[in-house]
């Protein structure tokens, strides 16, 4: 099987089967919207003794924007913030890297999928929609990003 195919597997599958999504209920909650396209992600989460704790999602939207928010709160649930920083760091840097970034898989993990994403400016903006909503309410949770 060829590493692309592989890759779109693994946003399919986060993307039918996605990650802590649910109806979001915490009291820090964010709403985000990427007004290109429309897509939307309500995010909520608490932060305790320095982890990430109860990461709630919802949206709607593409396949890219939905499956990134699965992978982020996959990837980010139970961590402490330092360790979701440098994820979320190592994320922000390969989406900007126009393909030039692959991403390291140890920090990524599965999100290393979405490195193609980077080459569509365009779609950038849905990848990362997930995220920004968690640095969002990160920092209303009081975290340092």
């Amino acid at each position: 099987m060829e590493l692309d195919s592989l890759y779109q597997e693994v946003i399919l599958d986060h993307y039918k089967k996605p990650h802590h999504k649910g109806l979001p209920t915490g009291e820090i909650q964010v709403h985000h919207v990427n007004p290109n396209c429309g897509d939307e992600i309500t995010l909520s989460l608490a932060i305790r003794d320095g982890k990430v704790e109860d990461l709630v999602w919802d949206g709607v939207g593409c396949s890219i924007s939905q499956a990134s928010a699965s992978i982020m709160s996959e990837l980010v649930s139970g961590k402490t913030v330092a360790e979701a920083q440098v994820a979320l760091k190592e994320f922000t840097e390969m989406m900007q890297s126009k393909g030039n970034f692959l991403g390291n898989e140890e920090i990524l993990e599965d999100a290393v999928a979405l490195a193609g994403v980077s080459k569509f400016p365009a779609r950038v903006k849905c990848a990362l929609l997930g995220w920004m909503a968690f640095k969002d309410a990160a920092i209303q949770n009081g975290a340092e990003l």
